[in-house]
């Protein structure tokens, strides 16, 4: 190694993994915003300058910067300052009523109370809150409690009545409004929630752009350096533009993005982003315009993912279809034509053969084409349909903290047959189809430990364990939280590695995440430093 130019920054007596199949380092020279150089600590030694900051990691894991590929950052910036309804800070039904009562007391009457993150499977009974229950509750304000797959949301009486919803109102196309006997169960799925949606305050310009660096600096905490916003437009529409760039602008984007353009029918915002030039690829190393998301479904532990085959004790409940075949391929067609990658959602396995057999037209079309098309979540493709998906270039998307989260909801609700085999990464990552991971917060915490938790034992929250023959190498869990991240945002030559020439984005850990037990990993691991850009934007220190 030989080098004349002094590193800003150098890191050194380390464990520093350069990502799969690279040999580990002591030492690493950062130069700008960029790796200068890897080795020894004698061979780094010669770049220490007068000026150089020297960190010494005393034996700590350095890595490259996680890349979360599925996450809502705006979202998980605004939810912080709603009600948690997450199984971690409300275990029972009762505890969520408690806390939703808490918020209630603060709240002047007739303001919106909402809440995120409930998971009924994890209740004694295994059911949904209902509208009655709210309405006992909180009678005085507007309640809306999303669930954690934020697919499904239960409202109270008076949000039912805000958003002009009786008895009598027809579920809205790709949407379910939940009903026994005649009458509302306070159950809002999939389109029919933005029946409510569209009558709460919406958050100004402002509350995004500090939604944003909010969001970002959670990240950081992590060490998380990138991210896909998976949806953006879903909130404010074209308002969510002009925040990135303006955080982008005012220094206040603390992780970089990847931006998924909302495109479904109705709430699109690619015709208005195309008009400026905004297609796939477009921006810089921070915020870049990436794909388009079309929804295809629901969720799983929801139960409106479409399914070929019906839920476990619903036999004429398949899911939710949002879009017929000819609407969805049409979509496809003109978004591709138009320059966009497609990144759509798809998590049951008759959504994700219609997304496949929609991406394979396109590549009919042009097998030239060079767009890495994407199905988010991929929760349940057979090996025929991953066949299809490696003939047709098409990268499955999972987020394996789905495993540790709702691992058992998948068993309860589809059986065991197919709920063990949920989101099989070790199959796609033997089949070379590069799966990446996150976390799809806030329907999961963006904390990446029980995501490589899950990776590295296939077990729940429970320590049920999701069919072990899907477990991944400890490299090969890292890489799909850093190279397959970077590559499925075509982004593999600038990040998801530390080697010289690529983007200066390092985690450093408290644990080995090579060699720790996985137990120790889950519990017991912490991100002590994160250097975005060649700078330090974490330090516990």
């Amino acid at each position: 190694m030989t080098s004349a130019i002094a590193a800003d920054l150098v890191l050194r007596h380390g464990k520093i993994w350069p990502g799969y199949g690279l040999p580990l380092a002591e030492s690493l020279a950062i130069a700008g915003n960029r790796i200068l150089a890897l080795g020894s600590d004698a061979e780094i030694q010669p770049l220490i300058g007068a000026n150089t900051k020297v960190v010494d990691l005393d034996g700590r894991f350095a890595m490259p910067g996680l890349n979360d590929a599925h996450l809502h950052l705006i979202s998980t910036g605004l939810l912080r300052g709603q009600v948690d309804a997450t199984a971690d800070a409300a275990p029972t039904r009762e505890d969520l009523f408690r806390a939703l009562q808490a918020r209630a007391a603060e709240t002047p009457k007739g303001d919106w109370i909402r809440a995120r993150g409930f998971d009924q499977t994890r209740y004694d009974d295994g059911l949904m809150p209902t509208v009655q229950e709210l309405d006992a509750a909180l009678p005085d304000h507007p309640v809306s409690v999303t669930r954690a797959c934020g697919h499904v949301t239960v409202v109270n009486s008076l949000a039912l009545a805000r958003a002009g919803i009786t008895a009598h109102t027809p579920d809205p196309d790709g949407g379910v409004i939940g009903r026994e006997d005649g009458q509302l169960t306070g159950m809002l799925a999939e389109n029919a929630q933005n029946l409510v949606y569209n009558v709460q305050p919406t958050p100004s310009l402002d509350e995004i752009v500090d939604a944003i660096e909010a969001g970002g600096q959670h990240l950081a905490q992590f060490g998380i350096t990138s991210c896909m916003d998976a949806a953006t437009g879903q909130i404010d529409g074209m308002t969510e533009i002009r925040a990135y760039h303006l955080a982008l602008r005012d220094g206040r984007l603390p992780v970089r993005v990847w931006a998924t353009l909302l495109g479904d029918p109705g709430s699109s915002i690619v015709e208005p982003c195309h008009e400026v030039g905004l297609v796939t690829g477009v921006g810089n190393d921070m915020f870049r315009i990436g794909g388009v998301k079309i929804f295809t479904d629901g969720s799983a532990g929801g139960r409106t993912a479409w399914m070929r085959q019906p839920y476990h004790g619903q036999t004429n409940n398949y899911g939710v279809q949002m879009l017929p075949d000819e609407q969805l391929f049409e979509l496809v067609d003109r978004y591709t034509s138009m320059g966009y990658t497609m990144v759509c959602h798809g998590i049951g396995d008759a959504a994700i053969d219609q997304l496949i057999r929609a991406y394979e037209r396109v590549r009919a079309a042009d097998p030239d084409h060079g767009q890495r098309h994407r199905i988010e979540h991929c929760g349940y493709a057979d090996a025929e349909m991953n066949q299809r998906m490696l003939k047709a270039g098409i990268l499955p998307a999972p987020q394996q903290a789905f495993i540790y989260d709702f691992g058992d909801a998948y068993v309860s609700v589809l059986g065991p047959e197919r709920g063990l085999r949920s989101y099989p990464i070790a199959t796609w990552d033997r089949l070379g189809l590069k799966p990446s991971t996150g976390s799809d917060s806030p329907v999961c915490s963006p904390n990446p430990f029980p995501d490589i938790y899950a990776m590295l034992t296939r077990k729940t929250h429970k320590g049920t364990v999701m069919d072990a023959s899907e477990i991944l190498t400890p490299e090969e869990a890292l890489r799909a939280y850093t190279e397959n991240g970077a590559y499925s945002q075509g982004a593999e030559q600038v990040k998801g590695r530390l080697q010289p020439g690529m983007l200066a984005d390092v985690a450093v850990f408290n644990q080995d995440l090579l060699t720790a037990d996985p137990e120790t990993i889950l519990h017991h691991t912490r991100c002590e430093m994160t250097i975005l850009d060649g700078r330090i934007v974490h330090d516990r220190s």
